[in-house]
């Protein structure tokens, strides 16, 4: 499984921002899919996931509200709407499986693929 993740980039706080996680496998039905951030000497967040179905989401409580994660297939996206100077991280997509759970993870080291990460910057 690779995962390619696009979007990111700068924005003023409150504005809005949209990140897209694709990827690549013989077989991704049975897969969870997460997003984690990363800011500078702070440890990786648990920010947002959707199990494979697409049926139950979980969000990180700094985010509820705010972000919505959705996935088409084998692409999720999440949505960023009135982003905050704290939200500036590296944002990495990952994913987790195969496994036909209905709950996803908020855990980062169950999910066994990583994509590359994006940068969001949130000026204020």
């Amino acid at each position: 499984v690779q995962l390619q993740a696009s979007g990111g980039g700068q924005v003023q706080a409150g504005g809005s921002l949209s990140l897209s996680c694709e990827a690549v496998a013989s077989s991704f039905e049975s897969y969870n899919m997460g997003w984690f951030r990363q800011a500078p000497g702070k440890e990786r967040e648990f920010v947002a996931a959707i199990v494979w179905s697409g049926g139950t989401t979980d969000y990180g409580a700094s985010v509820r509200g705010r972000f919505t994660i959705s996935r088409d297939k084998n692409i999720s996206h999440l949505q960023m709407n009135n982003l905050k100077p704290e939200d500036t991280a590296i944002y990495y997509c990952a994913a987790d499986g195969p496994r036909w759970t209905r709950v996803p993870s908020n855990v980062a080291r169950t999910y066994d693929y990583w994509g590359q990460g994006t940068q969001v910057t949130v000026s204020s």
